[in-house]
C-alpha cells in the first residue's frame, strides 16, 4: 500500500514537472515552426511577424531564432517580445528598399519624419528586448550608395516621392536641405516611445544608418553588444535620443561615423519636443574606429544633462570626448562627468567642447543660443595624441565651469581655451610637441594648479594668455629646458596673479606685452 502511494506520488510529480516543462517551453516561439528557414532560401519577415503575434496574444514571450542563417525584412517588436537570437544564428536584413515600406513614425538627425522602417522598430511598447549571442547583418551598402551617389536635380524615386507625401508640414530644422533629398536611411534598432528596452551580448554589421537609436524611451540598457560598420557613412554606433535612465556597458564599438552619441533634438524640432537626454551611464566600453569616442551633439536642443562616463578606452578615433553644437540649435549641456579614460592614438582632439561647430554670425541670446556649462573631466591618460583639448565657445555664451583633474597626455599641441569662463586644470601633466602646453584666450576666470610639463621648448611659455582677466596659477614647477613660463598679452588681460610656484629652472618668469596694462603678481 505504501508502495503504491509513493508511485503515485513520484507519477503526480512527473505529470507536474512536465506540464511544468510544457507551459515553460510554450514561452518559446521558435521562427522556424512558423514558417522561417534558416538556410536563407526564404524572406522570413512574415514567419516572424507571426511569432511575434502569436506571443503577443499570449501576453508575451520570447521569439527564437535557432542556429543558421535567416533573410528577413523589418521586424517590429511588441509589448513583452524578446527577440533571442542563439548562437550560430544570424539575421540578414534584405537591401530591397520596398520591403521597408509603408513608411512609419521616425526621427531623423534630430527632425520628426516618416520615412523607411527601421529594421528593427518598435512604437509605444514596453519590456522588450534583442538578446542572444548571434549575429545581425544590415547588408547597409546599397542604402549608402544610394545616399552617396544621389545628386540634386536628378528624377526622384518612387520612395522619395513617397516621402514627400507624407511630410508636407513637418517642422524642419535650420538647414533643412538633408530633409530635402527625402531618401533617409533607416536606423537599424529604433524602439520610439518604448518603456524598459533591453539589447544585449548580439553582435551588429553594416547598419545602413545609425546602429542603436532609442528615441523618447525611458529605462534603456545595452550591454555586451559589439558593433562593426567600418568605411561607412554616418553609421553612429550607440545614439540612444532624448532617452531617460539610459545604461550602456561592456560594449565593443568600430564604425564610420561616432560610436556613442548622445542626443535630444535639432533645431526648432528639438525645442518643440523639450525632450532632454537625461540620466546616461555609459561604463567599461571600448572603442577602436569612429570619427568621436564619446560624443554629445551636435543636435542636443531639447538638452542633455546627468551624464556619467566612465572606465573607457578609445584607440583610434579621430577624436575621444566631443561636446558640439551651433548657433540655432539651442539647449543646455550640463551636468557631464567624466573619469578614468584612456585614450591612444587619437587624430584631432582627445577633448573637444565647441559652441561653433557651424560657421555662424555673433547674434543676441535666445532660445537659439545653445549652452556648454558644470563639465568635469578627471583621470584621463593619453598618447599618441594630435591636439589635447579644444575649448571653443562663443562671444555671447562662453562656455562656463569646466575643470581637469589628474589629467597625463602627450600630444602634438596642447589645451586651448577660447571663450570660456572658469576654467581650472589641477595636477595636469601634458607633454607637447610644438606650442605652449596651456594657451587661454578670452577666458574669465583660470585657475591652474601643478600644470606640469616634461618636455619645455625655448621661446614658448607654458602657459600663453591673451584677453584672460583673473588667473591664478600656483604650485607649478617648471622643469629644464624651458626659458619661460608665462606669456601674457592683449589689453583685456588683467587680475592675473602668480603662487607659490618653483622658477629655479626658469630665466624668464614673465613675458609681458605693452598691451597689458596691469602688472602680473608673483608671490
Amino acid at each position: 500500500m505504501n508502495v503504491s502511494k509513493g508511485i503515485k506520488a513520484i507519477a503526480a510529480a512527473v505529470a507536474f514537472m512536465c506540464t511544468a516543462f510544457n507551459s515553460s517551453a510554450q514561452q518559446y516561439y521558435n521562427v522556424l515552426k512558423y514558417g522561417a528557414k534558416n538556410d536563407s532560401s526564404k524572406l522570413a519577415t512574415d514567419a516572424v511577424k507571426k511569432a511575434i503575434d502569436a506571443a503577443s496574444k499570449a501576453g508575451g514571450g520570447t521569439v527564437y531564432f535557432p542556429a543558421g542563417k535567416y533573410l528577413t525584412g523589418p521586424i517590429h517588436l511588441k509589448s513583452n517580445i524578446t527577440i533571442f537570437i542563439d548562437a550560430g544564428a544570424e539575421l540578414h536584413f534584405s537591401d530591397n528598399f520596398d520591403d521597408y515600406v509603408p513608411m512609419v513614425e521616425s526621427r531623423y538627425e534630430g527632425v520628426d519624419v516618416t520615412t523607411f522602417s527601421p529594421l528593427f522598430y518598435a512604437y509605444k511598447a514596453k519590456n522588450i528586448a534583442i538578446k542572444g549571442r548571434g549575429l545581425i547583418d544590415g547588408h547597409g551598402k546599397k542604402w549608402w550608395d544610394f545616399v552617396e551617389g544621389y545628386k540634386e536635380g536628378q528624377p526622384r524615386s518612387k520612395w522619395q516621392i513617397e516621402f514627400d507625401r507624407l511630410n508636407k508640414n513637418i517642422l524642419l530644422p535650420d538647414e533643412p536641405k538633408q530633409m530635402v533629398r527625402g531618401f533617409l536611411r533607416p536606423s537599424f534598432i529604433m524602439p520610439m516611445y518604448c518603456d524598459n528596452v533591453q539589447i544585449e551580448g548580439i553582435t551588429i554589421q553594416n547598419s545602413p544608418f545609425w546602429t542603436v537609436n532609442p528615441e523618447f524611451c525611458t529605462n534603456v540598457t545595452v550591454t555586451g553588444v559589439s558593433i562593426y560598420n567600418p568605411h561607412s557613412p554616418n553609421t553612429d554606433g550607440i545614439n540612444p535620443e532624448s532617452c531617460s535612465n539610459v545604461h550602456i556597458s561592456n560594449c565593443h564599438i568600430s564604425v564610420g561615423d561616432d560610436c556613442i552619441t548622445i542626443k535630444s533634438g535639432k533645431d526648432k524640432p528639438g525645442r518643440a519636443k523639450n525632450a532632454p537626454a537625461e540620466n546616461y551611464t555609459i561604463t567599461n566600453c571600448t572603442m577602436l574606429s569612429g570619427h568621436g569616442g564619446v560624443v554629445i551633439g551636435s543636435e542636443m536642443s531639447g538638452g542633455v544633462k546627468k551624464i556619467t562616463i566612465s572606465n573607457c578606452v578609445f584607440d583610434g578615433t579621430d577624436r575621444g570626448i566631443r561636446i558640439k553644437s551651433a548657433r540655432g540649435r539651442g539647449g543646455v549641456v550640463e551636468e557631464i562627468r567624466v573619469d578614468n579614460i584612456i585614450m591612444k592614438n587619437i587624430k584631432e582632439q582627445a577633448i573637444v567642447l565647441d559652441l561653433a561647430y557651424a560657421k555662424t554670425s555673433v547674434e543676441p541670446v535666445t532660445e537659439r543660443t545653445p549652452i556648454f556649462r558644470n563639465i568635469h573631466l578627471s583621470n584621463i591618460t593619453g598618447s599618441g595624441i594630435n591636439e589635447a583639448c579644444f575649448i571653443n565657445g562663443l562671444e555671447e555664451m562662453p562656455i562656463d565651469n569646466i575643470t581637469f583633474n589628474d589629467i597625463n597626455m602627450d600630444a602634438k599641441t596642447g589645451f586651448t581655451f577660447k571663450n570660456a569662463s572658469n576654467i581650472e586644470m589641477h595636477n595636469v601633466h601634458i607633454n607637447t610637441e610644438i606650442g605652449a602646453p596651456v594657451k587661454a584666450e578670452l577666458v574669465n576666470t583660470l585657475i591652474v594648479n601643478g600644470v606640469k610639463t616634461f618636455t619645455p621648448k625655448a621661446g614658448m611659455p607654458l602657459v600663453d594668455l591673451k584677453n584672460v582677466q583673473d588667473a591664478f596659477i600656483y604650485n607649478c614647477f617648471p622643469r629644464k629646458g624651458g626659458d619661460m613660463f608665462l606669456r601674457a598679452a592683449g589689453e583685456k588681460t588683467q587680475g592675473v596673479v602668480l603662487k607659490n610656484n618653483d622658477f629655479r629652472n626658469v630665466k624668464n618668469v614673465i613675458t609681458q606685452s605693452a598691451e597689458v596694462k596691469e602688472k602680473i603678481v608673483v608671490e
